[in-house]
């Protein structure tokens, strides 16, 4: 990881979402369901949902960031966990903010993986270290992303939980 910031704004992330949307459209793939990666992919599955006219939105919560370059040793999901049985014979469109290790895309897609017609992942960024190549990206870096959700400290701390960088 560089020392360099990536920054988005809340303008640009409007720009982004609706140019991957645009890619996901020239290509002709048509998700049933966008599977959202909680809680950074929120943000880019709602806009992508509403710019490929899917009202099929679904969310998984992973945990893997701890901090700044700082993870867990493997992804999570935590409760509640989708039912992959709503996704059976659909194509699916996994949305995430970042493909960084790839871990957590991963894991969603293979969790995906043998129940559903079709599984793709769209990302706003991805990272050449990414063990996952997206099939759909707006940008490729190699820096730490400041996104606009999350360079403010939250205005609540809960107890027992790690801040997000």
């Amino acid at each position: 990881m560089t020392d360099v910031r990536e920054n988005l704004t809340w303008e640009l992330l409007g720009d982004a979402t609706r140019e991957l949307a645009e890619r996901v459209a020239e290509d002709g793939y048509e998700p049933d369901i966008i599977l959202s990666i909680a809680r950074g992919g929120v943000f880019a599955a709602g806009a992508l949902a509403y710019a490929l006219d899917v009202k099929n939105l679904h969310l998984v919560n992973v945990e893997f960031y701890t901090g700044v370059g700082t993870t867990l040793e493997m992804p999570i999901m935590l409760a509640p966990v989708p039912n992959i049985i709503d996704f059976t014979d659909k194509k699916v469109l996994v949305a995430d903010d970042v493909a960084d290790t790839g871990k957590t895309l991963k894991l969603v897609r293979d969790f995906c993986e043998g129940a559903v017609a079709d599984v793709r992942c769209a990302v706003i960024y991805e990272k050449p270290q990414s063990s996952v190549k997206c099939e759909y990206v707006w940008k490729y870096t190699e820096d730490w992303i400041n996104f606009p959700w999350s360079v403010l400290p939250p205005v609540v701390q809960r107890e027992g939980q790690i801040l997000d960088a």
